[in-house]
């Protein structure tokens, strides 16, 4: 199989002993649901507006120039982006994991650009780590497999 589509076949969940013996599956598991959990959330709300009531006040003048229609149009991009890179981590969390990296590595640029938000930035910075280390575990659990500790 090649490459790509090993990258791209969904991977199930660790089986159940896995998950009970195993932390890097629990590990797994946990960072899979909070990837896929939040940005979809995140994304929806750029609709719903339960969060903040301006989400266009994180989005700097650089990133709005390049991006067509308002900031609030903008906005709603990004929360398509979002809630597709969180729907990518459910089904191929090997891929979806460099996505939400890759995403929040271009928030934490943007945040910066706006600047007063170096918190937020921060805060980003150690959720793209977070992606990295799903990614990273994903390789470790492809369809079929049995867990690393399992094949001990």
């Amino acid at each position: 199989m090649s490459t790509v589509a090993a990258a791209l076949r969904p991977v199930p969940l660790p089986r159940s002993r896995d998950l009970r013996d195993d932390p890097a599956a629990q590990a797994f598991v946990l960072l899979r649901i909070a990837f896929t959990v939040a940005p979809i959330l995140f994304g929806l709300d750029k609709f719903a507006n339960v969060l903040t009531d301006n989400w266009t006040r994180y989005l700097s003048s650089e990133f709005n120039s390049l991006i067509p229609g308002t900031a609030a149009d903008a906005m709603h991009l990004v929360g398509v982006v979002e809630i597709v890179a969180g729907l990518v981590v459910l089904v191929a969390p090997r891929i979806g994991g460099y996505l939400v990296a890759a995403w929040l590595g271009g928030i934490i640029l943007n945040l910066l650009l706006v600047g007063g938000y170096g918190d937020i930035a921060l805060r980003d910075f150690g959720l793209m780590l977070g992606a990295l280390t799903l990614t990273r575990l994903a390789s470790a659990y492809p369809a079929g497999a049995r867990s690393p500790a399992a094949r001990r």
